[in-house]
């Protein structure tokens, strides 16, 4: 069944808009503070589609991240009663509480790990400004952190760039069916 080439193939084609660097600098921008989905997902094929320009992707991602990473540091400084009950109802609440006990022990180096990292940021930024981080130490991590990882995403993409694409194209659909029976198999163990 060929699912992933299809929407491989049209996120390919996304990449290449015109409007394509404006969705990115958005979707950094929410991810940072309330949405779930990570940029990586919009800044890989835009890099591999165009890799003159990965740096320029990966300098706007970590840019529109940082700024809306400050939103949610704001958020947890000034309304954190209003979305606590958000951070129980989307499962978020034990990893809040694991970024509080992060930042007792690591401080700085606690925000520039989630940003580096898989883990959710926007927990880490609500919490640095629940706990009243000191703010340029935050945005100095956030910046360091997110730039690393976009950095990093940006420049595999672009050095794979053409052939990558080609070739992700081909095993897409594999990979794919791959990732979903390991996600299957991983609900059904933890569970």
């Amino acid at each position: 069944m060929r699912l992933f080439s299809s929407l491989y193939a049209r996120t390919m084609q996304w990449s290449r808009h015109p409007h394509a660097p404006a969705y990115l600098a958005g979707l950094s921008f929410a991810e940072s503070s309330f949405f779930p989905i990570p940029p990586d997902v919009m800044l890989a094929p835009m890099s591999m589609a165009k890799p003159n320009q990965a740096w320029f992707f990966a300098g706007l991602t970590t840019l529109a991240s940082v700024f809306g990473g400050m939103l949610g540091y704001l958020i947890g400084l000034y309304a954190f009663d209003l979305v606590e009950p958000w951070l129980h109802s989307w499962g978020y609440w034990e990893g809040y509480l694991a970024a509080k006990e992060w930042f007792g022990k690591w401080g700085f180096w606690a925000v520039f790990l989630a940003g580096f990292s898989p883990i959710p940021y926007k927990i880490f930024t609500i919490t640095a400004g629940v706990i009243g981080m000191a703010f340029l130490p935050f945005v100095v991590a956030s910046t360091i952190g997110r730039g690393a990882r976009f950095f990093l995403v940006a420049a595999l993409m672009s050095w794979g760039g053409e052939r990558m694409e080609r070739a992700l194209h081909r095993y897409v659909d594999r990979l794919g069916w791959i990732l979903v029976v390991v996600f299957l198999v991983l609900i059904v163990y933890l569970k």
